[in-house]
């Protein structure tokens, strides 16, 4: 399994192609350095490098990529990676071949205590955005070696791979920054439409952060499409309501209600309330309902995202419609 990460290393932080690496979870430092590693078994992996994990994701069968940018207080070991591996068995059973999924892992903290938790990991969030910003960068340079390669040699075959993105929780609150960063950074004439869709599950960010001139604004410039899955009974957004208030932020969370105001946010935002299911998928928190049912088969959402990747349209039937309840 790929993956990147911007945990920093036990080892040096001097990038150097296929060493082994490995990771202290009780160290939650923000690396300004990304890397891009393989995971080769439990606690086992290895580091790639940057243009070798590109050419790597580009020679693989599948047609689309996903990247997957976890939540709030979960580990490699004990969530990401399973959390993968299940999106990944899933996308295989239900579509074979369409969709490789790679986590970025962001080094959440390995506290006691779920509101100092919560508040240190808001703190790496924002903090990772630089280094993530840094891999978007990385990719465009990549891109442009590759245009360069097919002056060259007609021959060259270039990725046409599409990418998504799937963010869940507080790894909203990562990729609103992220793509913040690298506006403001890298490209003063504005980001490119890296994105074929974002799915934002129940994300932990305000929700109006999506409208114009606010930072989440960016995430629609960057994707073709956006959806925003929420759910009002979402019992782990309350309790990031009340950490937020014990530091004096008074906001709906986007993954409890959608967007604040349909008609302020961009027309490639879509908005699907998962009320009437995610604290069956998810009990009894109701906040991590984005792969199977209670029963271990494909869920709703997950559906929803699968035939999103597929078709490239979030409804279909109707090229009108921006909000649905599944």
């Amino acid at each position: 399994m790929l993956f990147v990460t911007n945990r920093t290393p036990k080892e040096s932080i001097r990038t150097k192609t296929n060493r082994p690496i490995s990771f202290d979870m009780n160290n939650n430092t923000c690396a300004n350095s990304v890397y891009y590693c393989r995971r080769d078994g439990k606690e086992k992996y290895t580091e790639v490098g940057g243009f070798n994990f590109m050419q790597e994701v580009k020679e693989h069968a599948a047609e689309q990529v996903l990247f997957y940018i976890h939540g709030f207080s979960n580990l490699p070991e004990d969530d990401v990676f399973k959390r993968t591996r299940a999106l990944q068995d899933l996308f295989d059973q239900t579509e074979p071949g369409m969709v490789l999924v790679i986590p970025l892992i962001w080094p959440c903290d390995n506290d006691f205590g779920i509101i100092k938790d919560y508040w240190d990991d808001q703190k790496s969030a924002d903090q990772s955005a630089f280094a993530f910003s840094r891999v978007l960068q990385h990719f465009m340079t990549w891109k442009t070696k590759e245009e360069e390669a097919v002056k060259k040699d007609p021959d060259h075959k270039i990725c046409y791979k599409r990418i998504n993105v799937l963010a869940h929780s507080m790894g909203n609150r990562v990729l609103r920054e992220t793509i913040w960063a690298w506006n403001k950074y890298d490209l003063p004439h504005g980001v490119p439409k890296l994105f074929r869709t974002t799915f934002m599950v129940a994300a932990d960010v305000v929700n109006e952060c999506l409208e114009p001139r606010k930072t989440g604004d960016m995430i629609c410039h960057a994707s073709r499409s956006v959806v925003v899955y929420h759910a009002s009974d979402d019992l782990a957004l309350r309790s990031s309501k009340v950490s937020n208030l014990k530091n004096r932020i008074a906001s709906r969370r986007l993954g409890h209600s959608g967007p604040e105001n349909m008609d302020k946010v961009s027309s490639n935002v879509f908005s699907v309330d998962c009320d009437d299911f995610n604290n069956k998928y998810d009990m009894p928190a109701g906040h991590t309902y984005f792969m199977h049912d209670n029963k271990g088969k494909p869920g709703k959402v997950f559906l929803h995202m699968c035939e999103t990747i597929k078709k490239g349209r979030v409804f279909p039937q109707d090229e009108f419609r921006r909000t649905t309840i599944l």
